[in-house]
């Protein structure tokens, strides 16, 4: 049961009754109260509705309230200019916590229409270690695909790694000079990186050797067998190290589908372009530039320099003959489309690369993929505590791996010291849930462009708006069940479930929202509504806690509280489990 919803139906047909015409039916709506002094729901229809009418808006409410059949779901009331105000009846919120504790989805409900969306999210460059920039775009791309796949859409998750670039031709130039077998064997990445930096070291010393790592690069793609061997190992490495990473993040993909993986549709793509005359020759490279239809500061292929609008094209082959990195996301939209039939493409990727994108969309527009939503999910930066984006004392991004290990660390800090766990072992394994769970809900917990800064302190805290405060509220609820017998909970009848008290009616109030703000998180891609609501649903529990016992209650007042602590732990397991967090049994 949807309460906005079917109280908005009500609504409607009091509108017909009284004969206000609606000329559309959509603005109507009645939304969760702002202030619960005045009631759980509301509606300003009498506000909208008064000046076309001729009428007071007290008048128009007044007028609803006598045709609003909704005797046996809420009370109404009017207040101020003429807000209807809904108080919904303890007999309903006990129907809502009945169905929802019976409902295995706990009343999220699918879309209507369900699509195919492709998810292009966390993509790092191959032969390199992630750092604390993939971060970003690797949990909230998984928190999407988790809520798309419940909302019922055919999810494909795509990682679209960097895996033909111009790195290779460094690292293969160094790899044939000092490769050290050992350590590929014990940290490939650090090695792979180290290979990576010892070229670029050399590089700046001196020229000649850039182009020889240049040289090993066209090598590559011209099919040397050496140099694809060498490409081959790097591939390997990297995806046994990417991996680890993923597995302690908990993230999956469908597809690694790289750039090398489009390599030989380039050509023909780039050609297809000319032919349509959306592609030109500019200085010996090939671009596409404006089609001249809109206003400049409107149009991507435009860049306003010293007060003139300039010509701001998109290159997709360069001078030397090479294609590069939007030539590939070209032909990515193109197989996506054609073969995946894609209706909905989200790239999560750092707002920096927002003009690349818009480039990208409007050529896909203009080839004929005018018929795929192409989103592309911005996000802010990660700061330090110096208030600057997250460095190392050598200015370098931090590893991933090292930051999560630093999480790590400080969540065992506070395990050591507040668990009530027995062995060593077990508080090892609850800091790295904790620790690794905590970056992560701290990072979906802010609205994606907002910048944050990264700390671990806060991060790790059993107080606050953290991942171990909810981890403790899910904890607290389960743990009344290991003081009965087992499988108490299958005995729990819901026919029984009565809910009478303010605590009650609150903490009940907050689980029935949950499906919808499950189903609104797309809507602007803002994991962080999912985060919000999980925290003030546990307050909600812990004050429903100390006001109402538990297991001194009696009779069905008993039986219905054990229901709300069930269901309680279930919603905020489930919710952080779509936000890709798992939780802990006990702490």
């Amino acid at each position: 049961m949807n309460i906005s919803k079917l109280l908005t139906e009500k609504l409607l047909a009091a509108l017909a009754e009284i004969g206000l015409e609606v000329p559309d039916p959509s603005r109507i709506q009645v939304k969760p109260a702002d202030d619960l002094r005045y009631g759980d729901y509301q509606s300003t229809v009498a506000m909208m509705l008064a000046k076309p009418a001729g009428k007071n808006p007290r008048v128009i409410a007044s007028e609803l309230m006598e045709h609003l059949d909704v005797a046996a779901l809420a009370e109404v009331s009017i207040a101020g200019p003429g807000f209807l105000n809904f108080t919904i009846t303890s007999e309903t919120w006990s129907v809502l916590a009945k169905k929802q504790w019976q409902d295995p989805n706990h009343s999220v409900q699918v879309v209507p229409k369900p699509e195919t969306v492709v998810i292009d999210f966390s993509a790092p460059n191959v032969a390199k270690p992630m750092h604390i920039g993939h971060i970003r775009s690797t949990i909230i791309g998984e928190c999407l695909g988790r809520i798309a796949s419940r909302l019922g859409h055919k999810v494909i998750k795509d990682n679209h790694i960097g895996d033909w670039g111009t790195q290779f031709g460094m690292v293969t130039w160094a790899w044939k000079k000092e490769v050290n077998e050992e350590q590929l064997r014990i940290e490939p990445l650090q090695e792979l990186l180290r290979l990576y930096r010892s070229a670029t070291d050399a590089c700046k010393e001196d020229e000649s050797i850039k182009d020889a790592c240049r040289q090993e690069l066209v090598a590559l793609q011209d099919g040397n067998p050496e140099n694809l061997a060498i490409w081959n190992r790097c591939l390997e490495l990297s995806r046994k190290g990417l991996d680890e990473i993923y597995t302690r993040l908990d993230v999956s993909f469908d597809h690694w589908l790289g750039e090398s993986s489009y390599n030989d549709a380039l050509a023909l793509l780039v050609e297809k372009l000319k032919s349509q005359d959306l592609a030109r020759e500019s200085d010996g490279a090939l671009c596409v530039f404006s089609d001249e239809s809109g206003k400049p500061k409107n149009d991507p292929f435009k860049v306003n320099r010293d007060g003139e609008w300039q010509d701001y094209p998109m290159i997709v082959r360069k001078k030397d003959g090479a294609f590069n990195y939007a030539t590939t996301d070209i032909a990515t939209v193109v197989f996506r489309a054609d073969e995946w039939k894609a209706e909905k493409v989200w790239y999560v990727v750092d707002f920096r690369q927002g003009g690349h994108f818009k480039q990208l969309f409007e050529v896909s527009r203009r080839f004929g993929y005018d018929q795929i939503d192409l989103v592309h999910v911005a996000f802010g930066t990660i700061l330090g505590k110096d208030g600057k984006p997250l460095k190392t004392r050598a200015g370098d991004l931090p590893q991933l791996a090292n930051v999560l290990n630093d999480a790590v660390k400080a969540a065992r800090e506070v395990v050591g010291n507040k668990s009530h766990l027995n062995t060593e072992e077990e508080k090892d394994e609850l800091a790295e849930l904790i620790g690794v769970n905590s970056v992560k809900f701290t990072e979906l917990s802010h609205h994606r462009m907002s910048d944050y800064v990264f700390d671990l302190d806060k991060m790790v805290a059993l107080e606050g708006d953290t991942a171990p405060y909810l981890f403790y509220s899910y904890v607290r609820a389960r743990s009344i069940f290991r003081k009965l017998e087992e499988g108490a909970v299958d005995t729990l009848d819901a026919k029984k479930l009565t809910i009478t008290e303010p605590a009650e009616i609150h903490l009940v109030r907050m689980l029935t929202r949950f499906g919808d703000n499950v189903s609104v998180v797309l809507d602007d891609f803002r994991p962080n509504i999912l985060a919000t609501y999980l925290l003030e649903l546990a307050r909600s529990f812990h004050s429903f806690f100390e006001a109402c016992p538990v297991l001194r209650a009696e009779g069905e007042t008993r039986e219905s509280r054990l229901i709300l602590c069930d269901l309680t732990s279930r919603v905020i397991k489930d919710g952080l489990n779509l936000l890709g967090i798992q939780v802990p049994e006990r702490m």
